[in-house]
């Protein structure tokens, strides 16, 4: 479990969290990102915040959900364009 800081609600905390650990290597491109359970575990918050975080990094598009699978990281976006 991590402490939280008080001036950024908990979903932002783990879904920039989760992103150093994209950018890092931790989870390469197209595999698969905790599930809501695993954050729920991991992080002592409710289901529902770990929902927003899945569902943030998806609006984002840091990731994307393949049904029935759960949440993937997405091919970083082409900067030529």
């Amino acid at each position: 479990m991590i402490e939280f800081r008080p001036n950024a609600p908990k979903w932002r905390q783990i879904a920039d969290i989760l992103k150093e650990r994209i950018a890092d290597g931790t989870y390469p491109v197209d595999t698969p990102l905790p599930s809501e359970h695993d954050l729920v575990q991991e992080f002592g918050v409710a289901r529902g915040t770990a929902r927003k975080v899945l569902s943030k990094l998806k609006e984002e598009g840091v990731a994307y959900a393949e049904r029935g699978l759960g949440t993937f990281v997405a091919p970083p976006k082409d900067s030529e364009g």
